[in-house]
């Protein structure tokens, strides 16, 4: 299924992923520092909602408590929970 999260406290205003078996594809950033999440979203490509909380859930950006890639990891989680409705 495909989701749309909408980002908070960070540069990038949405995050666009698929998820189906517990396996992320297919991420993509609107907004933000536009190299790095691209690079993001392809080193991340295939990992598992754990595979990429284990590595990006509490990364900071700046002063902030939270970052795009922090974001990447809540969005994840949120929808394999069944706590961020697909899109049609």
């Amino acid at each position: 299924m495909d989701y749309v999260y909408e980002t908070s406290g960070v540069c990038s205003m949405e995050i666009r992923f698929h998820l189906k078996d517990n396996v992320v594809t297919n991420i993509s950033f609107l907004g933000g520092c536009n190299g790095n999440l691209k690079a993001i979203s392809k080193l991340l490509e295939g990992f598992t909602v754990e595979e990429i909380e284990s590595k990006l859930l509490g990364n900071t950006c700046g002063r902030r408590p939270t970052s795009c890639a922090d974001q990447l990891a809540r969005a994840v989680r949120q929808a394999y929970d069944g706590k961020l409705n697909p899109v049609a």
